[in-house]
This record gives C-alpha cells, structure tokens and sequence, in this order.
C-alpha cells in the first residue's frame, strides 16, 4: 500500500510537533483510484504491530508501517467506521484499546470559548480539567487545559508510561488544549506536559484538577466530585432565606493538620472497609498521623458544638506542598488537600458540619501562587499566570508570584474557583487571605520595586475589579453566604456592595481593633488609664465597614507569644484578663474569630508540628477558661442585642467612655426591638469598684446576665447578688442609674427583667440590691 500522508506531516507527530495530531492521526476519509475509503493512521511508540479491529464485524485488519518504524496506518474499503478499537503489539505483550484520535468533536463549544476568554464562565470548572465523560458510548476522561503559549501539550499518565509521545493533545480556541482518552476512569494519575516554543519541557499538575497525589508527590488525580450524596439540603435552604449579618457569629479559626493528631499505629478504616494508608510527615513527633477529614468530623465537630461556637473556619485546604506554608501556598486550586483524604471525605466533614448546626468557612488565597516547578508558574514556559514584570508580579518576601489580574483567563480562574468551594463543597463562606497585598502595587515594595497604574497611583485597580467581579458572582449564585476580607489599610468601602462602589465582601477583619486590645491589655493595668484611647478609639469606626474582630492564628506564632503569655500579671491575672479580654469582644460591635487553643489558655505559640497543648486541660485554669468561652458564645447567641444590628450606630451608645482614672468604660447594646437591650460595663484593672454608679435609661430591675468574674468560670465571684434595682438618680445624662460592685478585671452585663416590676412605687429597694 503506498503512503496517505507526506513524510514531513509524520516527523511532525514522531518529534510532537503538530498542534493539532487530528489532521493527521486517527480515521480519515480519502480519494483513491476514484473511490472513497477510510485510511487510519497511529503513532504507537514501541509497539512492534497493529490492527485495527471492527468489534460489530470481529475481523480486523492490519496496520502497515509508514516513514517511520512506529507510525502505522490501514487503508479500509467502507462507507461508515465507527468506534474501531486498535489492537496494539508490544514485544510479548498485547492490548486492545480505542483510538483516542476517533473522537474528533471537541467537547467545548465556541460558547464555552467566548466566554473563557472574556472571563466571565463561572463554571469553566466543569469544563476545563479532567472530566469523566461518554462519547459515542465510550466511556473515558476528557482532559482540556489553557495554555497558549505552548508549541505543543500532552497529557501523561500512569495509562502511558509517563510518555508524551502517546497522548498529543490539539489546540482549539483560545490557546485551549483538548483531548478524549477512553477508557480512563477515576483514580487516573496524570500530568501535562507542556513544550513551549524553545521546545524547553515542562511537566505540569492540572490547575483545574480536582484531586492530587499526597506531597512530595506531584500528580493530579482523575476525581468525581458528584458521587456524595449530601444530606444538608435544609442548612442550604435556610442560609439563602438568611441575612447573615443579623445572625450570632463566633468562629473557631482551626488548622486541621495540628488540631490534634493520630497514632500512626491505629490506621484509619474508611467505610468500605479498607485501611488508608497514614501520611508520613517526617516533622511531626515520633508515630503520629494526621487525623482524616472523617476522623476530624468525629472528634472537632462535637468539639465546636460543644464551645458553642456557630462556624468553624479552616486555614486553607486547597493543596499545597509544604506543611509548613499553613496552607498559604497554593498549588491546586481546585484540589481539597490529599493529606487528610479524599474529596468526598471532606464533603463528608462539610456535611456533617451542617447537621450538628455548624457552618464551614475556608481560607482562600487569590493574591499569590508558589514557584514550585509542577505548579502555576511559567506555566506554559512564560509568564501567563503571573506579571513578567517581577515589580508587579512577585513578592519577594514571601518569595512568591502575583496573579496577573489583568489577563481575563486569569482573572476567570480565580472567581469561578471561589464559586467551585459553594458549589462543589457547600461551604458557607471565604476568608480572603492579605487583600492589602493585592490591594496595592508597593506593597512591602521598595521605593523603584513597583510601578505605578494607569493614572500615576499605588492602588492595583485591576485586583479591585476581580475582587468586585468575584464577590458579585458568588453572591448572586449563594445568597446567604459570607465573603470576609482580610484587609489591613484604610481602603474605603470593602464591605460594601459593589453597585454603590464597594469591592463587595460582606465583613473584613478589624485589624485596628485587634492591635489596639493587644496593646493594651499587654500592658500593667496601672499603665491602662493613659490608653483609654486604645479601648475607645474603634467606635470612631466601627459603623464605616462591617467588621469582625479576630484573634486569629497570625497572633500566636513567630514570638508574638500565646493569647495568655501576653497578659500581664500573675497566673490569676491572665486568666482574669484574658476572661475580660474576651468578654469586651463579645459585647462590642462585630461579629467574632477565635484561632484555635485560645479557648483553653495555651501556653506555647501555635506549632504547625504539634498538637495543641490539651494535656492542659487536665488542670482547672485551663478546663474553667474552656467552660468560660462555652458560656460567652451562649451567652453571646442568646441575646439578640449583642448581634442584630452590629453594623449599625443604632446598635451601640456609649454611657461613659471617659473614666480613664478607673480604666473603666460602659455602653449600650441594643436590638432591633427598642425594648431589647443590654448593659455593658468593664473594668480593665485589678482593683474592685464598689457602688460604682452607672447611667440606665430607664426603671427596673436590672439582672446581671453575664459576669466574666464568676467563681464559675475561675474568677472571684465578686458580683451584684444577681442583679440592681434601678434608682431614680441621674447620672451620666440618663434619668435613671444603678449602683454596682464592679470586679477586679471583669465585666458585667446586665439587662432590665420586665417581669420584676416593684409593687409599691416609690418604696424602698429589696434587700437583694444592697
């Protein structure tokens, strides 16, 4: 039979050089001698033979070798051919397999395509990646990946022996690469290979992959997140119907990997009945493991449920290399971290969250990518993720790469990934790592180290209009959820609504109040009365964002010390202002994050190797400091003053915020009802106040609901015998005031008991109030 195809087309696929092996390879219509047949071409390196075969028919016809000792092709007198299978001879061995070159339609459609390339498809998840699939009734994965810049792509794999020669993938669009490997299914490792026009290769993990082999190895893994079952359709009902920011939040921030470990001697038995094999981390203490996402849904969840907290916030789970990097080095997007399980181990972990009454926020981190050689950098052998420019596109501290947001793929990779974790995992918010850094071109920039936007400015405006893109999708597919940022600077608006301006989170970390309390509460208490100003200063503010006060991981590593080391005084102290430390964030404006380990008063900084200290808790400082931050998100979640208008000056008036000399400060809270309110008074110092008077606004008797000094709670349960009457004496510009026993380095919270009324007008007060 002589040749169908020029010499030059078959070194073009022997030396993968073709940008599209379909106009060459698999089944082609052709001319010959007046008569139209088949001709089908293969490129089978190190296989000895072929045949194509006709399954309907059961005959098969050999392939012959053309120009080159493994290029194949078989010349078929027929008018129709479909779903042929080549059988392929490799030394002793022999297989039989479909032609992936058969399948000749792209499964993106040019839709698919434009709106990529305007970055707006929301869902190109479900497109780009690895995607289990059917085509003409067979059954296999259909790989798609961007890179435009590429001389040429293929996809390796386990199924190839990592060989790039067997899989040449054909560009389509927009820089895409796409191919239909039957006969792959779930489990499938692979990787791209990518050449760029040098012919320099580079080996790559799919940036949308789902599913990646645990560190140090490198490879995405073929994963099909739509086979769990979810039984959270009620917590999914309820948050759309929801405004979030009228409900109680108190978070516990947690780092799965040092929350609590496992012996490496007790594997984990999934529930089919197989063991998982443990994750060797060569820095943790001698036999331990980490805990599955499924062992973490037996022992956190009931943890959390226990302190009462009403989310549980993880740093970020997306995979990443290094443990050490806490997360904050993303290398797959859009792969849950191998470390603890699978995909659907974690949307375990997620469910059950949701039925025990507890939402899932997770970390994300749009603002930097590693430079790990099998992750987004140089990823198609130029800069197409990142700036080229390194003024713009890499910070050096962090030895990190900036996303390059300007570029609308870019851009779409990032808010469709923000959309993927609510649509795919069900979780309930994102907190946005380091906006600042995205927020500004010279940030921790030198003088000469950045360049200025478009109109001389600092400000990086095309990060502000991802942020502004991403947070209007994720709220118009998810009413209900949260979108936190993490932002440092004085950039207006953040929480606010994109259509008035705002790059449109729903809350942002107050990092000013933050600083503030610990300033000050590190300080000797003497010293506090010439810092009233530090207690005080974040109600200047408070309304002009919709805050959260957080003391998050960041505050208990790196020398800061541990949330109890940075009290002063003696043991006794540092519980008791650690006690009103926490109190006075309850009661203040804001909805509220506590890192893990702070709610029992570890002594030692937060270690990413270790467990938390719990071995404390077998002390009582420890275990009533516990039962204390149980007691506080109770508290805190019974009583719709201290939340329902936390974005509002309706929502807080000041009594007195000016006794500096007594370190003392007392305000209102109050509810949507005007008939629902409570006190709050502090005492920042160590010396008790008696008949310490205070401006109420009206008569009654006033209950004491919260006193962080309770016996209860490890205090000196110096109190008000449960409550005061209120005297008809003006104070602090109200007519009415009560006359309390203020304790040392607490604070009280007090609320009027409308069904305590006293019976003769005028009479003397009960006993019970002096």
């Amino acid at each position: 039979m002589s040749s169908t195809v020029a010499p030059d087309q078959v070194n073009r696929i022997v030396w993968n050089q073709h940008h599209d092996p379909f106009e060459v390879l698999g089944p082609h219509q052709i001319t010959q001698d007046d008569k139209t047949v088949w001709v089908v071409r293969a490129y089978l390196p190190n296989a000895d033979a072929a045949w194509v075969v006709c399954p309907e028919e059961r005959t098969e016809y050999p392939m012959e070798i053309t120009h080159h000792p493994h290029f194949f092709e078989c010349l078929l007198d027929r008018a129709e051919l479909s779903n042929y299978q080549l059988r392929i001879k490799e030394g002793d061995h022999e297989r039989v397999t479909y032609d992936p070159y058969a399948f000749r339609s792209p499964l993106l459609t040019d839709f698919d395509i434009h709106l990529f390339a305007e970055g707006n498809h929301h869902r190109i998840y479900e497109k780009l990646g690895a995607h289990l699939t059917e085509v003409d009734g067979v059954k296999g994965v259909y790989f798609a990946v961007w890179a435009p810049n590429a001389r040429n792509v293929s996809v390796l794999g386990d199924f190839n022996w990592w060989d790039g020669r067997k899989h040449q993938m054909r560009r389509i669009g927009n820089g895409i690469w796409e191919l239909f490997i039957p006969g792959l299914g779930v489990g499938t490792h692979y990787k791209y290979e990518i050449k760029n026009q040098e012919g320099h290769i580079y080996e790559k993990s799919d940036p949308y992959g789902f599913f990646q082999e645990v560190r140090p190895k490198t490879a995405s893994i073929v994963a099909d997140l739509e086979t769990y079952e979810w039984q959270d359709q009620d917590w999914i009902e309820k948050r759309r119907q929801t405004d979030p920011l009228t409900q109680p939040i108190s978070v516990y921030e947690v780092h799965l990997g040092s929350w609590l470990h496992a012996s490496s001697a007790e594997p984990y038995i999934r529930p089919d009945g197989t063991e998982e094999p443990p994750v060797i981390v060569a820095d943790l203490k001698p036999g331990a493991r980490f805990l599955t996402y499924r062992e973490l849904a037996d022992k956190l969840i009931p943890y959390v449920k226990e302190l009462g907290f009403t989310h549980i916030e993880l740093l970020p789970i997306a995979e990443h290399p290094f443990d050490g990097s806490w997360g904050y080095q993303v290398t797959g997007y859009y792969a849950a971290t191998s470390r603890y399980g699978s995909p659907q181990d974690l949307m375990y972990f997620i469910d059950q969250c949701h039925q025990n009454g507890i939402g899932v926020l997770v970390d994300w981190v749009p603002g930097h990518f590693p430079k790990d050689g099998h992750g987004l950098a140089l990823f198609d052998g130029t800069h197409l993720y990142e700036h080229a420019d390194p003024r713009k596109g890499e910070h050096k501290e962090w030895g990190t790469l900036v996303f390059n947001y300007s570029r609308n793929e870019v851009r779409n990779f990032l808010v469709a990934n923000a959309l993927f974790w609510f649509d795919k995992y069900h979780i309930d918010g994102i907190r946005v790592d380091a906006v600042a850094s995205m927020l500004y071109l010279d940030y921790q920039r030198k003088p000469g180290e950045w360049v200025t936007n478009q109109y001389g400015g600092r400000e990086n405006v095309e990060a502000a209009d991802f942020l502004r893109q991403m947070n209007h999708v994720i709220f118009s597919y998810f009413p209900g959820i949260l979108s936190i940022a993490e932002e440092s600077t004085t950039w207006p608006m953040v929480s606010w609504p994109t259509y008035v301006g705002g790059l449109g989170f729903n809350l942002k970390w107050n990092m000013g109040w933050m600083h503030d309390m610990l300033d000050y509460f590190h300080m000797d208490p003497w010293f506090r009365q010439f810092h009233q100003n530090n207690i005080t200063f974040s109600i200047m503010y408070a309304f002009s964002e919709n805050f959260m006060l957080a003391f998050s991981h960041d505050e208990v590593v790196h020398g800061k010390s541990a949330m109890i080391g940075k009290m002063p005084g003696d043991e006794w102290q540092k519980y008791a202002n650690l006690r009103c430390l926490y109190t006075y964030m309850y009661t203040h404006p804001g909805k509220k994050t506590l890192f893990m380990s702070n709610e029992f008063g570890q002594w030692s900084e937060w270690n990413v190797w270790g467990d938390l200290e719990w071995h404390l808790l077998q002390y009582e400082p420890h275990q009533k400091l516990k039962h204390f931050v149980s007691k506080l998100n109770e508290f805190y979640r019974s009583e719709p003053a201290l939340y329902t208008q936390d974005f509002s000056y309706d929502g807080f008036e000041w009594i007195d915020c000016n006794d500096n000399r007594h370190s003392v400060v007392s305000f209102i809270r109050q509810s949507k009802d005007p008939q629902e309110y409570v006190i709050t008074v502090c005492n920042f110092t160590p010396q008790p106040h008696a008949h310490y008077r205070v401006g109420v606004p009206e008569p009654g008797f006033y209950r004491e609901l919260f006193n962080s000094d309770s016996r209860e709670y490890g205090g000196s349960n110096m109190g008000n015998l449960g409550g005061k009457w209120a005297d008809e004496w003006s104070f602090h510009g109200r007519p009415y005031s009560i006359d309390l026993c203020l304790p040392p380095l607490g604070v009280l919270v007090l609320k009027v008991d409308r069904s305590k009324t006293r019976e003769i007008a005028g009479s003397e007060p009960p006993e019970e109030s002096l």
